[in-house]
């Protein structure tokens, strides 16, 4: 196990009345996180919207994202794109601004081959010389990274430190850890099954308004109180399931928002907002397992 693991809130990505990103906001749940104590950040990744924000807006969000951190916190930025060229920009972009590590989706739409994947991830790894983590999000992309190619990636990709494993094939897990990088597990609601199997940590998107559920959960883990442990997973699988029934970006921000008091705006297009019901009958669901007063920043 390398430097990274433990609790890895993927953070949303605030946006002001106007749509625009709003960087009060960020650095302001940056910090609520920090003081709540997680172990880093997964940054611009699915949650955070990350294909529908310009190349500037992810730049800028890395740059928020180092300074904010400033050393006290580790910071991995996805720079995933549809083009290798893109990739590579906001790679060497992301570098500069002072992130810890970057992270990547395959190239996707196209349904490329093994070889194409891997140079892809060289070009992109080279790019910024920084620790990389694979971004295992079959659902999305189309392309699973499979242990076989996982180990080919690792064999000929400088700096593979790790994967996050958001996929359904719990064992790879497993399978992945025994090669030697970091995993994290990308689903909340199995991450005591995934310490247990061999994972770093976890990186989900509830985590970011109620990070202190899966810390302590994480903590009482590693100082043997599984029971314990256990019943803090279920309240924050809870919440994972709201996100499933009402939408991961929009729940996220609805209740980023009510319990941590950091205003973030609504999902931006295609995505769409909440309605006025929607958003009621989330915050009611939500209060009724809601771990304690969240007190805002």
């Amino acid at each position: 196990m390398g430097e990274f693991r433990g609790v890895v809130p993927a953070l949303i990505t605030p946006f002001n009345g106007e749509g625009a990103l709003d960087e009060s906001a960020y650095r302001k749940l940056m910090e609520y996180n920090i003081r709540e104590g997680v172990d880093g950040f997964w940054i611009a990744g699915g949650t955070g919207e990350s294909v529908l924000l310009s190349e500037e807006e992810v730049i800028r969000i890395a740059q928020i994202s180092a300074d904010q951190s400033n050393g006290r916190i580790k910071s991995i930025m996805h720079v995933g794109a549809l083009t290798t060229k893109s990739a590579v920009w906001m790679a060497k972009a992301a570098r500069d601004a002072g992130v810890d590590a970057i992270s990547c989706v395959p190239p996707f739409f196209y349904r490329p081959k093994e070889k194409e994947i891997i140079e892809h991830y060289r070009a992109v790894a080279d790019a910024a010389g920084l620790p990389f983590f694979v971004y295992n999000q079959p659902k999305y992309t189309g392309v699973e990274i499979t242990p076989n190619l996982m180990q080919s990636i690792i064999e000929k990709v400088p700096y593979v430190a790790g994967v996050k494993h958001s996929a359904p094939d719990f064992q790879n897990i497993r399978r992945f850890a025994k090669m030697g990088i970091d995993v994290f597990t990308g689903n909340g609601s199995l991450m005591l099954a995934g310490l247990a199997t061999g994972a770093s940590g976890v990186v989900d998107g509830p985590l970011c308004f109620a990070p202190r559920l899966w810390v302590d959960s994480y903590n009482l883990f590693n100082n043997g109180d599984l029971r314990g442990a256990q019943a803090l997973q279920e309240q924050g699988s809870q919440l994972i399931d709201l996100a499933g029934k009402y939408g991961m970006q929009a729940t996220c921000k609805v209740l980023t928002e009510a319990w941590v008091g950091v205003s973030s705006g609504v999902p931006r297009a295609p995505l769409l907002p909440l309605t006025v019901e929607e958003t009621q009958n989330l915050l009611k669901e939500a209060e009724e397992i809601r771990p304690g007063r969240q007190t805002g920043t």
